[in-house]
């Protein structure tokens, strides 16, 4: 079986005044490579880009490369409410050497499909490197529909597409296009079973918490050893049910702080745990495990 690549939605750590962390995301991104992780996207969802200042996105981006250079993919986010705030990060992400620059769907205002054509195709035009779509109409009420999508990968700096939405539409992206155009899904339930049929480029914000759990499902999955790579699974999916108990961001900064990985990953107005909480979240068996550095299940 051909080896699947890992994409990490890294969170953007922060200090007391909001700025970046940087000690915080130079110990967050050797975690990703030292675990196996095949590349990063810095300043994603995951990386609450739009609650950044755009100082802090621009540091976040100059310190995410440098720190990443010659270790893996590097991914860079810039979508914004508006044509000309994405074009401006995009500009200013044509200064760095990346592998890609992806783009979330305008939120806020909604546009129609022409539109939509009419915005990836400005942008794919002012990039230096490949342009991504990405699909999150959950978050952004705005879908790039499959006609959109294919009419977009006709653009030769529209390289793929992120695919956050239900996977029956990467399936026809697939279907229909082919090795060409590149599709990255964010499934991280289901990793396993996705693996087992094929679908081998994954991304996730859940892989940056615990990448040591999605680098164990694609190294079982390699060997066809379909028993361990559920292991690793069942542990990744109960780490994404005490990020729905205790809040995603709460969780990673409680959860990467006891790794000693400093910074505060959740900005206001989140309010961090309290020490209940956060006690109650660091002695549960899921991340004693993950703190251990285990592999073996916890009891159900």
């Amino acid at each position: 079986m051909e080896k699947p690549h890992l994409i990490s939605a890294i969170g953007t750590p922060l200090d007391e005044s909001e700025s970046l962390h940087v000690e915080g995301l130079a110990a967050h991104l050797a975690d990703q490579w030292e675990h196996g992780i095949d590349g990063v996207l810095i300043a994603g969802t995951m990386g609450l880009m739009p609650l950044l200042s755009d100082q802090t996105y621009q540091d976040l981006v100059r310190r995410g490369v440098e720190f990443s250079a010659g270790r893996g993919e590097i991914l860079v986010g810039a979508g914004d409410c508006s044509f000309a705030r994405t074009k401006a990060r995009i500009q200013y992400l044509n200064e760095f050497k990346i592998d890609g620059a992806v783009v979330l769907t305008p939120h806020f205002v909604r546009f129609s499909q022409a539109e939509l054509l009419a915005y990836y195709r400005a942008l794919a035009d002012v990039s230096r490197a490949p342009l991504y779509l990405y699909d999150l109409p959950q978050r952004t009420g705005c879908k790039i529909e499959l006609a959109t999508a294919l009419e977009l990968s006709k653009h030769p700096n529209i390289r793929g597409i992120k695919c956050s939405d239900e996977p029956g539409y990467a399936r026809e992206i697939i279907d229909a296009l082919g090795p060409r155009f590149r599709v990255v899904i964010a499934q991280p339930v289901l990793m396993d079973a996705f693996l087992r049929f094929g679908i081998m480029e994954h991304l996730d914000g859940m892989y940056a918490i615990a990448p040591q759990w999605a680098a164990g499902i694609a190294l079982e999955a390699t060997r066809e050893n379909w028993i361990a790579a559920a292991t690793h699974q069942r542990l990744l999916n109960r780490l994404r049910g005490l990020a729905v108990t205790y809040g995603v961001f709460q969780m990673m900064t409680a959860v990467l702080n006891a790794r000693h990985i400093p910074g505060n990953f959740a900005p206001l107005p989140y309010q961090p745990l309290g020490s209940a909480s956060r006690e109650a979240l660091l002695a549960d068996p899921t991340i004693r495990s993950l703190l251990a550095h285990q592999v073996s299940s916890p009891a159900a």
